[in-house]
């Protein structure tokens, strides 16, 4: 019997065999005792190694823990008696195996240690147990390294690659996307958007001359892809379909999105100019007479991007050829001062009609077109200001401050050339 037993292996608690006698004791008064192995302890831990090994405590050995940190002395003593290969299936949850870790490192037990950091750098984590991770492996040292993998800063051309490949499947640069990937397609142009955004934190990606080149293609792509399909709703039978405008108005609204990248890209004037490029396509489309009476979402939101436009020329974040801001103005504002009142018209005749331009809206895009309005050569100016006086709709947009100021400019400058004429004329003639 005797010999059997000699075979059998340790149990904790088991006083039989127990040479070791532990006990456990945290602040509140709380005591256990634990009938343990010297075997066990000394092979599996440096800290009862160490312990064990003075005569004055060779039997006997106190442990002091608080409430919070018991149990995980506990769970680590009954550790100590599993084989390695069953640690793993043993801690059960994220805030388990954190306690247990904290305390093998205390412990100097090796074996316990390394299975939690792999059952911790593996498992899944909520944000709570993310939060008590990071704040546990700021104490821990190096040994927490690994459970830290996931969350470590990534290198440049590894960031750079998944924004890559996010901005072409935001984009559809990569082919159409597949019929689950509406949310995914939402989802990467936000996140695209969250890379690049300049907070407290430094932003994701550092925009180079690669990542320029593939959101200029990208842009190209886009402009294209709405000019096609913009052209092809003349060749609807059902122009009054929501499916038909639904669909080229996503086209329009990734344009938009897009605008809101290149700003924080700095690239706006790429986005101003094939703007620009492809206004009189876009214009000579949607006023079609087969358009006159359908499509107001799609014309409501074409100027909505237009004021995107107007903002960035007008107060001067995109700088162009004075030709080319009197193309832009000369082509949108006749179309925005015919929209504004026939959307207004609309709204009063059906109430739930939803595609009005609102009052931000309205100011916001009066104010840029004020101000680009100034900025243009006198002559273009009064060019301008003489064809918005003779509309029918001179209402908006208000642009009475840009033609005093025109007026104030003009009388001004009639004034600086009469008085250098006369100067010039009474200046003394010296032989």
């Amino acid at each position: 019997m005797e010999a059997t037993r000699e075979h059998e292996p340790c149990r904790l608690g088991d006083q039989v065999t127990s040479d070791v006698r532990l006990c456990l004791s945290n602040n509140e008064g709380r005591s256990e005792f634990f009938y343990c192995h010297s075997s066990i302890l000394t092979e599996k831990s440096k800290f009862f190694a160490e312990k064990l090994s003075s005569p004055y405590s060779a039997t006997f050995v106190e442990i002091n823990c608080s409430k919070l940190d018991y149990d995980h002395h506990v769970k680590l003593l009954e550790l100590l008696y599993l084989p390695c290969e069953s640690h793993l299936g043993f801690y059960g949850s994220v805030k388990s195996a954190l306690g247990i870790l904290q305390v093998a490192i205390a412990f100097h037990c090796e074996e316990i240690t390394h299975s939690c950091v792999q059952y911790l750098e593996a498992i899944p984590w909520d944000d709570k147990e993310e939060e008590e991770i990071m704040e546990a492996a700021s104490k821990l040292g190096p040994v927490a390294m690994p459970i830290l993998a996931r969350i470590q800063p990534v290198d440049f051309t590894v960031a750079k690659s998944v924004f890559v490949s996010a901005f072409r499947f935001a984009t559809s640069t990569a082919g159409p996307c597949p019929p689950f990937g509406e949310e995914l397609k939402s989802s990467a142009q936000e996140q695209i958007e969250f890379m690049l955004r300049e907070d407290e934190d430094m932003p994701l990606i550092t925009v180079d001359d690669e990542v320029k080149s593939v959101v200029k293609k990208g842009l190209a792509f886009m402009f294209s892809s709405f000019e096609s399909k913009l052209s092809s709703l003349l060749n609807e039978s059902d122009l009054a379909s929501e499916t038909a405008e639904a669909d080229i108005l996503e086209g329009l609204s990734d344009i938009d999105w897009m605008s809101n990248i290149l700003l924080k890209m700095e690239l706006m004037k790429d986005f101003v100019s094939t703007w620009a490029e492809t206004s009189e396509s876009i214009l000579g489309i949607i006023e079609d007479q087969k358009l006159k009476s359908v499509m107001w979402g799609l014309k409501l939101k074409l100027i909505e991007v237009c004021g995107k436009v107007l903002e960035a020329v007008g107060y001067g974040n995109v700088i162009l050829p004075a030709v080319f801001r009197v193309q832009i103005l000369k082509l949108w504002l006749p179309y925005i001062r015919k929209m504004k009142p026939l959307l207004d018209s609309k709204s009063d005749e059906e109430a739930i009609f939803p595609y009005k331009m609102d009052e931000d809206l309205c100011q916001s895009i009066e104010g840029a077109i004020v101000s680009f309005v100034l900025a243009l050569p006198s002559n273009d100016q009064a060019d301008i200001l003489a064809d918005w006086m003779k509309a029918e709709q001179a209402k908006y947009p208000d642009l009475t401050e840009a033609f005093e100021i025109w007026c104030y400019r003009t009388k001004s400058a009639k004034r600086r050339l009469t008085e250098a004429v006369d100067e010039v004329d009474n200046a003394p003639i010296s032989l």
